[in-house]
């Protein structure tokens, strides 16, 4: 048999981390890019085409023998229309409607009696539940885009006029913590999970994750996977998936899911017998899914943010001193345009004293970001 193909709509940082595993197990990608200079793009083939252009997608797919995702941001229709050309596209339609549509996700969470917060469906009228409240976009936002919090009945309304679309609307929920666990799954059924990973936030961005979660019980630990594998399966998951999830106390709200390599998954090139790329590339080709095991006590990966400093425009100057210091620190660089606020790039540590990783990582990401130089 003929190694395969494996097209990926998307040449963001995530199709860039696909590209090892792939070069290690023979498989051919390519990649339709928005331009050349995207992250995964500048080290793997690809063709430059607008996602609008239903005949120039349709042709590159013709020549990939299954097409993937690197990000939400494609409609419904174009992939249908790959499938129905006859290339086999994962996840389906069907299953990523639910990465897409929070509205789809939320009703799906509740058929599959998944715990839920209070939420509906807001079409500029009144709402049932109390201020100050979540309101989401229903399609077109993730990674936190789309989201705000809502004080009152008139300023929802005014949410509700610009947005020129129904809101899905939630209760703020006064949370411990957040975590995600990655799973994947393959067309014949077989799934895997990872350990859970806590997710540490700033002004709505992921600036950390450190797995497992410390101090999480066994019995919580346990509920995270099943709600994970029951999720895959319910939604005929094909592919990796991360599943977002509110820790209340004793009990779990699900946020959000994103069908595809996540941010919170990249723990995993360094830190797991299998990362969540080569899974993601093993599920989509049927192959049988890899050891998900930690090969080390924590793992700890800090996101790489970009910042307005004379120094931060130069990440490559850092590396002496931080891989003097830090001879065990792993650093992935996106080679992405550097703006404020944006991802740029991610250090991983592994070890077993959490206090000192999470020290070292902090202290990696501020010298790379240069937010600090000593």
């Amino acid at each position: 048999m003929s190694f395969p193909r494996v097209g990926v709509i998307g040449a963001g940082q995530l199709a860039r981390m696909m590209v090892p595993p792939a070069v290690d197990l023979g498989i051919s990608l390519s990649l339709f890019a928005g331009s050349s200079q995207e992250s995964g793009a500048q080290v793997a083939p690809h063709i430059v085409g607008s996602l609008s252009d239903t005949e120039a997608v349709l042709e590159w797919a013709s020549k990939c023998d299954v097409v993937t995702f690197e990000h939400e941001l494609i409609s419904q229709e174009l992939i249908a229309a790959i499938a129905q050309s006859g290339v086999k596209v994962f996840p389906s339609a069907e299953s990523f409607i639910y990465s897409q549509n929070k509205l789809a996700m939320r009703r799906k969470m509740e058929e599959l009696g998944l715990p839920n917060p209070k939420w509906e469906e807001f079409d500029g009228t009144s709402c049932e539940i109390e201020f100050p409240l979540i309101a989401k976009s229903i399609a077109g936002g993730y990674d936190g885009r789309g989201v705000f919090v809502v004080q009152d009945l008139e300023e929802l309304q005014g949410l509700r006029e610009r947005s020129g679309a129904n809101l899905l609307i939630e209760e703020k929920l006064t949370f411990d913590y957040e975590i995600a666990v990655m799973v994947a799954r393959s067309p014949h059924g077989q799934a895997a999970t990872w350990a859970p990973t806590l997710t540490v936030q700033r002004d709505g961005i992921c600036t950390q994750t450190i797995t497992p979660v410390p101090d999480l019980s066994e019995a919580l630990a346990t509920e995270v996977t099943q709600i994970a594998l029951k999720i895959a399966q319910g939604i005929d998951l094909v592919g990796v998936m991360a599943v977002e999830i509110f820790v209340v106390g004793d009990h779990l709200i699900i946020n959000e899911l994103a069908l595809r390599p996540h941010n919170s998954g990249h723990w995993s090139i360094e830190g797991s017998v299998t990362s969540q790329f080569e899974q993601h590339l093993r599920a989509v080709l049927d192959l049988p899914l890899g050891d998900t095991s930690l090969v080390a006590e924590y793992a700890v990966m800090g996101n790489v943010i970009g910042i307005e400093t004379d120094k931060s425009k130069d990440l490559y100057r850092p590396y002496l001193h931080l891989m003097a210091r830090i001879p065990g620190l792993k650093v992935h660089q996106y080679m992405k345009e550097l703006r404020p606020g944006r991802k740029v790039g991610h250090v991983t540590l592994l070890g077993s004293n959490l206090l000192h990783l999470r020290s070292e990582v902090s202290h990696a990401v501020d010298y790379l970001s240069g937010a600090i130089d000593e």
